[in-house]
């Protein structure tokens, strides 16, 4: 998988760049480094607090507009249906763009029905070409799809061998909703640059555990959106299309899965509570 057709048609890069807690003094270097290494497909949110640098880098680049694909994500204090059109406008004008590729809901918490209708106009307006949602679980995203008009393209979830979200990425596939993976290397938790299984199929392929991780999500169909700030790292994390892994080796990954996230628990209510009230803004 190279690319993504969406359930709406719009083609989206099987691999991309994340702009998650890149500090905004640096993003436009790294985007910059990211675009020359082959990058077109980044990543960031109203939350990240780097859009307008993503913006510039992609602006100043020389490339062609259309030929980039650009996320960025709407926070739970403006799911309220004017507060999300008024958001979606403030990220329009700091990324400096005519439109989105693709906005998705940030967390499942708040009225994200009001805010998915926000979406929706602003889909069918032509301001962005696919909406969709992150770190949904399989029910609330059915229940959002069931009563409103427009499905989900892309459902954005933390996954990596650690939390391979199996049961989500079958439900994703048979609903023809795009699975895209947040945190693919598990923000390093669990010493995963030194897990023995993947270190011994990288050493097989003669690659890094990074470009393991990366192919094995991608031969399971999953879009990978990787952050580095180092361009060496770019570079190994974009090539990733030159080797395959065998069904053992994908079996041998799958025993890896514990089943829950090494880095928060959205069952932990005070987790949600700091979640779904965190501001952004005044």
């Amino acid at each position: 998988m190279k690319d993504a057709r969406l359930n709406n048609g719009v083609m989206m890069p099987a691999i991309g760049f994340g702009a998650y807690q890149i500090p905004a003094d640096e993003t436009e270097r790294i985007i910059n480094d990211a675009i020359e290494v082959g990058y077109r497909m980044f990543d960031t949110a109203a939350s990240y607090f780097n859009e307008e640098q993503v913006g510039n880098a992609i602006r100043q680049s020389g490339i062609k507009r259309e030929d980039f694909f650009i996320t960025t994500k709407l926070w739970v204090q403006d799911y309220e249906y004017e507060d999300a059109l008024r958001a979606f406008d403030k990220s329009l004008k700091l990324l400096g763009l005519d439109y989105i590729d693709l906005y998705l809901l940030h967390k499942p918490y708040g009225n994200y029905y009001a805010a998915w209708r926000a979406c929706e106009r602003l889909y069918k307006e032509g301001l962005i070409r696919a909406i969709g949602v992150t770190s949904f679980s399989n029910e609330r995203l059915q229940d959002l799809f069931l009563h409103n008009e427009i499905k989900p393209a892309v459902n954005q979830l933390e996954t990596h061998p650690f939390f391979q979200q199996q049961a989500a990425n079958a439900f994703l596939q048979k609903e023809a909703i795009q699975h895209e993976a947040w945190a693919p290397f598990a923000e390093g938790q669990n010493d995963i640059w030194n897990n023995p299984v993947l270190k011994t199929i990288a050493n097989k392929h003669g690659r890094t555990v990074g470009q393991v991780v990366l192919r094995w999500l991608n031969q399971r169909n999953v879009v990978v959106i990787p952050k580095t700030v180092h361009k060496e790292r770019m570079m190994e994390n974009f090539s990733i299309f030159d080797f395959t892994l065998t069904d053992q080796e994908m079996e041998v990954i799958a025993g890896l899965d514990t089943g829950k996230s090494p880095i928060y628990d959205d069952t932990d209510l005070a987790t949600v509570k700091g979640i779904g009230l965190h501001k952004i803004h005044e």
